[in-house]
């Protein structure tokens, strides 16, 4: 199964957005599926604050787990980092008008009304999915894999 699928098979078993994405790849970084899943776990939601979008936080991890500086003498890995970091998020706004929560879903789901109102007017469903899709092809795509 490919990492877009992947993503988005998870994410239909109710895992947070944020697991979804970085559960798919996290494995071809020599992190388990479990131990991506356990990191990615509070994340979701935009933090659940409704910030940036869960898909977005875990995509960013795996970019991490990419191009992520280590070596505290190696300052070109951090501004490659940023400029990955950047160059997907400039991407996916560009793709779905947004990567904030509560502008992707329209209210506030920081909140018990929010929260409500997402629930009872089917965005997770409507508009959740659709996210964790792009960003892992995005990502696919900036790893240089097949989706």
């Amino acid at each position: 199964m490919d990492n877009v699928s992947k993503a988005v098979e998870l994410f239909e078993h109710r895992f947070m957005c944020s697991q979804a994405v970085f559960a798919a790849f996290a494995e071809q970084f020599g992190i388990t599926e479990k131990q991506a899943l356990q990191i990615g776990a509070c994340f979701g939601g935009g933090m659940s604050k409704a910030e940036v979008c869960g898909a977005c936080t875990g995509a960013l991890m795996v970019l991490g787990m990419k191009y992520g500086q280590y070596d505290e003498n190696d300052l070109e890995s951090r501004t490659a980092q940023r400029e990955k970091a950047s160059e997907f998020l400039e991407e996916l706004k560009k793709r779905q008008g947004s990567y904030i929560c509560r502008e992707i879903l329209g209210c506030d789901i920081s909140t018990d009304e929010g929260k409500n109102y997402a629930r009872s007017n089917g965005l997770y469903g409507k508009y959740c999915p659709e996210m964790v899709r792009t960003a892992a092809k995005i990502l696919t795509e900036m790893l240089g894999g097949d989706e």
